[in-house]
């Protein structure tokens, strides 16, 4: 039993050092200031991304395939009378299941529904419109979405990092020239970043829009897409001089 016990103390104190060694912290150190500061930058969205449903269901798989066929056909004659490129939608999802009625104790199978899910990106925000307005007098899809995104996210993350590191060094200064002390070299800074991401955008039901007036505006015609916003997080350590 002694030796059992020693073998385990032998380990748990070899363990300890690697869970320290995986947990660094910053220790307050002499003539030093750490401080932290928030930062952000907002940016117009550069891309809007409309994203679409198209459901077919028939009583047959076969019948139910064709239709959904027949409607994506739709779809790609009205990107090209739009002057879009059938290939730049991408398709995210297909499905095809068979449909129940669950009313019926037996669950009677009453047909087949075919399902895809595609999505358009848009550098232009004037093109969207007209294609939005057509698949939805189409009636040939559902659940449409339009979201706002920022694809060069990267240079918007760096402003936002600047701005944090600026208010974290401004606020150590303050803190230094109040002491009498002039701020030195920074010698450790820990980031954090998060990003906005696609800002969804309001939409009109679909059999709204199909049924609106002729020349009525597009329900995102005269607004400004929201701004996408990228926060940060700093903290940093100074030597005092």
């Amino acid at each position: 039993m002694k030796i059992s016990f020693a073998v385990l103390m032998l380990l748990f104190l070899s363990v300890v050092p690697i869970i320290a060694q995986n947990s660094p912290t910053v220790s307050a150190q002499p003539n030093t200031i750490f401080a932290g500061g928030d930062g952000k930058f907002e940016s117009d969205p550069d891309t809007a991304v409309l994203s679409f449903n198209i459901s077919a269901q028939e009583s047959t798989a076969r019948a139910a395939y064709d239709h959904a066929s027949k409607s994506v056909e739709q779809v790609r004659q009205i990107l090209r009378s739009n002057g879009i490129d059938p290939k730049t939608a991408e398709i995210s999802s297909f499905s095809s299941n068979p449909v129940y009625d669950y009313k019926d104790p037996k669950r009677k199978l009453i047909g087949y529904q075919v399902t895809a899910s595609a999505s358009l990106k848009f550098k232009d925000f004037t093109k969207f419109p007209p294609v939005l307005q057509q698949l939805a007098d189409a009636d040939i899809n559902n659940n449409q979405s339009l979201s706002y995104t920022l694809e060069n996210i990267d240079a918007a993350k760096s402003k936002a990092v600047e701005d944090a590191y600026r208010r974290a060094r401004d606020s150590a200064n303050t803190v230094a020239h109040a002491a009498g002390r002039t701020l030195g070299e920074l010698s450790y800074a820990s980031v954090d970043v998060s990003e906005g991401g696609a800002v969804p955008y309001p939409m009109m039901p679909m059999r709204a829009m199909a049924m609106g007036k002729v020349g009525t505006p597009a329900p995102t015609e005269e607004f400004t897409p929201q701004k996408v916003v990228v926060t940060a997080h700093v903290n940093a350590l100074f030597g005092l001089k």
